[in-house]
């Protein structure tokens, strides 16, 4: 069965090459993928950020303030994704990709899909990589992937159960299949990352009792060039960070979390990878796992060659609140103090702005961007930690108090979703401001305590509860990176989880009651909107066709964004690709 299946889907690949005429765009080649953000590559999208500096940034403006208010649809196309049966609890999160006139995006199982979309006028299918992925209804309501990767001749995908598949940018043949994650509960969510002859990519599971890293891969044959492990192992460097043995518990760090479940980003100058890494685990028992436990909660700096660590920056040492750092790692210039500083700037889950120097990790400045902050009462302006940090001690007690064994409860302020999470944000280099939507709430966080040998790899590992506290809402906030001030903030009905696109005079993100949207770049003042039904949580992307700019996003699946609000509850499964224009 499975060989005619493969027969079939090969036909119709065939057939709507026959259709629509060369199946293939120009190869992906390293030099393509440096020049991502200049004039020759501006009507392709040809990375999940758009360029290596994850600035989100298009320079088209076609479609601008002035004549956004008729943007309409122009195309759009079902994607799978539902199976088994309707499966359809988890949800579409990717950054389609675009390329020479075709797109390319994935489904929740990292099933990935080729549209020839260059006659402005149908996104044609042309074909769909059968990865071979058993879709296992078992994985639930949190089954996402967050898009593609381009190398070459091949389309690059990661999957679930842990394999990473290249896909031949013709046919959608299956070009080489690796196992690169094998330890129980190991898989992947993240979008891989195309750097010259190598392709990046983050182990997604932390929460399911596993040890996160960060690996470089062959882009040829998928062979592993170097493996970085988020957590160390006793005796390297930041092991004494996991005081293990004061909870009893010698081996915590082996199902220590920081998983890496959004791709990082790169500067060539220095030939350095920037990623966000995750929680410690299990999150909300601290007492299992005592300690900072590095390299959770932080960003890291990785020399591209070899997986050397450079530099480490942790944003909340001994998390007890789900405030993982995986979010994107913007690469920018900046004049701050009137000094022009190479900068890492970074949304934190943990409902602040963070800007960092990028060649050494140093803290530069910070913002709260959330409307109700409560866990800390405030950022050292020398270390950049919070200001109730002690280095000396095994659990940190933060601004709300600790949550215990003991029976201790708290209450955090932003949601243990952020304040921003995996949404990706944005920045204008014209404007010199930084965009990011996310959640506006607090969650109730109690503990139940796990005995060690009943934790199993491969099982989710949380050890208590964090629920929500009330009304969540959601926000637009801009910052002003050269400042560290708030330039414009825009509430929203429901938290977004869309993410941003940014363009010289607007932005554009989309929400989970079905609506795109774009807002002033300046003043976030909402322009235009349209609620075409399909639940949003990925971000959309701008790129030209026959010479015309459009605005392209995938959407369906719910997921865990409609808990608490019954009015979104009937919105379907309806996995779609949506191509906007004027």
């Amino acid at each position: 069965m499975k060989n005619l299946l493969s027969k079939s889907v090969g036909a119709m690949a065939i057939c709507a090459a026959a259709l629509t005429g060369n199946a293939f765009a120009d190869p992906v080649t390293p030099e393509r993928l440096l020049a991502a953000g200049t004039e020759a590559e501006a009507g392709n999208w040809l990375m999940v950020h758009k360029t290596y500096d994850a600035n989100r940034f298009s320079t088209l403006s076609e479609i601008n303030a002035g004549n956004v208010a008729d943007l309409r649809v122009v195309m759009a196309a079902p994607l799978g994704g539902t199976e088994p049966a309707g499966f359809g609890k988890g949800s579409i999160e990717a950054t389609p990709l675009a390329n020479d006139g075709f797109l390319y995006v994935s489904d929740p199982w990292g099933t990935p899909y080729k549209f020839d979309v260059s006659s402005g006028e149908r996104a044609v299918p042309v074909w769909v990589c059968d990865t071979g992925i058993d879709k296992d209804p078992s994985q639930g309501i949190l089954l996402a992937n967050r898009g593609l990767g381009l190398s070459g001749t091949n389309v690059i995908t990661v999957l679930p159960d842990g394999r990473v598949v290249a896909c031949d940018d013709e046919t959608g043949d299956v070009v080489w299949d690796v196992q690169a994650a094998t330890d129980p509960g190991e898989g992947f969510t993240n979008a891989p990352l195309v750097i010259g002859d190598k392709i990046l990519i983050g182990q997604s599971y932390g929460d399911w009792a596993t040890r996160g890293w960060i690996a470089a891969l062959n882009a040829e044959n998928g062979e592993e060039l170097w493996r970085f492990y988020t957590i160390p192992e006793p005796g390297q460097p930041g092991s004494e960070t996991w005081r293990c043995e004061e909870a009893g518990n010698p081996d915590c760090w082996r199902t220590g979390g920081g998983a890496a479940w959004v791709t990082g980003s790169y500067d060539p100058e220095s030939n350095t990878t920037f990623w966000g890494t995750g929680n410690p685990v299990p999150m909300y028992d601290p007492e299992f796992r005592p300690g900072d436990n590095l390299y959770t909660n932080s960003s890291v700096a990785l020399d591209v060659d070899t997986g050397e660590l450079k530099w480490h920056f942790q944003y909340t040492p001994g998390d007890y609140m789900d405030y993982d750092e995986v979010g994107i790692q913007l690469l920018l210039d900046a004049n701050i103090d009137g000094e022009d500083r190479k900068v890492l700037a970074h949304f934190g889950r943990n409902g602040i702005f963070y800007t960092l120097d990028r060649s050494n990790g140093s803290y530069i400045d910070s913002v709260t961007y959330v409307s109700n902050l409560n866990w800390t009462e405030g950022i050292d302006p020398k270390t950049g930690k919070p200001i109730e940090y002690d280095p000396n001690a095994s659990l940190q007690t933060y601004a709300i108090g600790a949550i215990t064994r003991a029976g201790a409860t708290a209450t955090t302020c932003p949601n243990i979703q952020g304040g921003t999470n995996f949404f990706p944000t944005a920045y204008n280099p014209e404007l010199g401001i930084a965009y990011a939507v996310g959640i506006e709430g607090c969650s109730d966080l109690s503990v139940r305590a796990v005995d060690p040998a009943d934790v199993r790899p491969g099982e989710i590992f949380i050890g208590g509860a964090g629920v929500n506290s009330g009304v969540q809402t959601g926000s637009i906030n801009a910052v002003n990176v050269d400042t560290a001030e708030i330039a414009a903030s825009h509430p929203t009905t429901y938290p977004m989880y869309s993410g941003v696109l940014a363009t010289a005079d607007l932005i554009f993100t989309s929400h989970i009651d079905g609506t795109v949207a774009a807002y002033d770049a300046t003043t976030l003042e909402e322009k235009w909107s349209m609620n075409v039904g399909t639940s949003f949580q990925a971000p959309p992307i701008t790129f030209t066709a026959g010479g015309k700019q459009y605005i392209a996003i995938a959407g369906g699946g719910i997921g865990i964004a409609g808990f608490g609000y019954e009015e979104l509850q009937n919105i379907q499964s309806a996995n779609m690709l949506w191509v906007f224009g004027l």
